[in-house]
């Protein structure tokens, strides 16, 4: 599918799944009648169900079959409406964003007084921004599945946050996407992630809620 053009919410949301468990080194994604599920394998993340059109009865079949603490779905739309469909033994995240966008080449270029770091490992790259002595500034990785690639893990310390570091990093990032043949961007957000993308040119797909199965 990611050889093809990403085009509708669904092909997003499968683009994103398909890169997601290249840069997390999960299992290959299985396909199930709500979407897919990625068996994650970790202390409080056992395994998500990803749901690009979730609906009420859907919801309640899930919440209703799974048992094991640190499942998570992960739901395409807004909490105030999936809320209500979630029994009390589930919790809500705060929200997330996904969103894509076509890829050009851009000039990356490190800010004064950092230097940047590439290291691409399994298929995965990851570009950090270093001070003078060497301290991670900010950080982001990407993983390319056929045309498209999957920005995660964008970060930024603190200490050096509104100097432009995040937006050097996706910038690097992306020329590196393209270098590999990607044509298409697609990432989950936080809000405070969705402003910077947002004046980066990318666009809102869909609201993500993120749900878990809390420990009994």
């Amino acid at each position: 599918m990611t050889e093809a053009l990403v085009t509708t919410q669904l092909d997003i949301v499968r683009a994103w799944v398909d890169g997601w468990v290249i840069s997390r080194n999960t299992p290959p994604p299985v396909p199930e009648p709500w979407g897919f599920r990625v068996d994650v394998g970790l202390p409080g993340h056992v395994a998500r169900h990803i749901l690009p059109t979730p609906t009420p009865a859907l919801v309640q079949h899930l919440t209703a079959a799974i048992t094991t603490p640190g499942t998570w779905l992960k739901l395409c739309a807004p909490a105030e409406l999936i809320a209500p469909w979630l029994p009390p033994t589930w919790s809500i995240d705060p929200p997330e964003f996904m969103m894509t966008s076509p890829l050009t080449r851009e000039r990356a270029e490190s800010p004064a007084g950092y230097t940047t770091a590439i290291t691409t490992r399994s298929d995965v790259t990851a570009a950090r921004l270093l001070t003078e002595t060497g301290e991670i500034a900010a950080r982001g990785q990407l993983a390319v599945a056929g045309r498209v690639a999957v920005v995660d893990r964008v970060e930024t310390a603190p200490e050096h946050r509104r100097r432009g570091l995040g937006g050097a990093v996706i910038r690097t990032l992306i020329a590196t996407a393209v270098s590999r043949g990607a044509t298409t961007g697609v990432l989950v957000a936080t809000p405070e992630g969705r402003a910077l993308y947002e004046s980066l040119g990318w666009r809102l797909v869909t609201p993500v809620t993120a749900a878990v199965l809390s420990p009994r």
